[in-house]
């Protein structure tokens, strides 16, 4: 079985039974009691087939996050579908219905990865690494190394004809980001193609 679920929605809020794989691991239908809508950006559900964003409801989903009215407001949305007073959960997983009417996950429609079981929104980091002295661009990606490790891996550039103190840099992050959202790999670079 494969079983999906954000965190928000307990443990698993669709399923699939898998008798083989192939090309595609579809993510599957929802578990008993529970919702899945693959919707558009104006929340109108998509025909199969479309990419769509996630939203997920139903029993087990959460309220909203602890002390944080700002993202609760963001992520859980009144369900146009269900009964009144239901809510739904913005999961920001790209999917699409095969013609099956199962769930296929296609990827992120943000900039969030998961990276050793942790959420990061690589744009935190990005931001935490441009408040360091000298850094005019960075960028933060998730890399794969050869033993199939994967690492964050920073990009930063200094101004035209600067010397970026790579040390103080990595000193800034250290005070300022929680040890798993730290890179792990530097790459100083001369410039940053926008």
């Amino acid at each position: 079985y494969n079983l999906y679920g954000p965190t928000e929605a307990a443990v698993e809020i669709t399923y699939q039974r898998l008798d083989e794989v192939g090309d595609t691991v579809p993510i599957g239908v929802p578990v008993w009691n529970s919702t899945a809508y693959v919707l558009d950006g104006r929340l109108n559900r998509v025909p199969d087939g479309v990419p769509g964003e996630l939203y997920v409801g139903g029993v087990q989903l959460a309220r909203g996050y602890a002390a944080r009215p700002d993202l609760t407001a963001d992520r859980f949305l009144a369900d146009p579908f269900g009964a009144p007073g239901s809510r739904m959960y913005r999961t920001g997983d790209l999917v699409r219905r095969n013609a099956s009417g199962e769930l296929e996950y296609l990827g992120r429609t943000d900039f969030q990865v998961k990276l050793r079981g942790q959420r990061i929104e690589l744009g935190e980091i990005e931001a935490a690494i441009a408040q360091a002295p000298g850094v005019v661009h960075t960028v933060v990606t998730v890399a794969k190394a050869p033993d199939g490790g994967e690492h964050l891996v920073a990009y930063v550039a200094a101004a035209a004809g600067e010397v970026l103190d790579l040390d103080a840099v990595k000193a800034a992050t250290v005070a300022s980001l929680p040890e798993y959202m730290r890179p792990t790999v530097w790459m100083p670079v001369e410039e940053m193609p926008l």
